[in-house]
């Protein structure tokens, strides 16, 4: 299926956010997640069912002053 990932379309078989971050590469780093412009905590990532033309936000946080 295709999903926007940071405003680019990508191909995914995943069928979780979980697996979709680990997919695109994401596996235990330190991030923020949107599904559909809607905050997922990492707790429910592996819950977090996509379909056909989702749109995710990844963040990472950022340093400095």
């Amino acid at each position: 299926m295709k999903i926007l990932v940071n405003g680019a379309w990508r191909d995914t078989g995943a069928s979780d956010l979980a697996s979709a971050l680990h997919e695109l590469g994401y596996g235990n780093s330190v991030v923020a997640t949107a599904l559909n412009g809607e905050f997922v905590p990492t707790s429910s990532r592996l819950g977090a069912q996509l379909a056909e033309g989702d749109r995710i936000e990844v963040l990472a946080p950022m340093q400095g002053g």
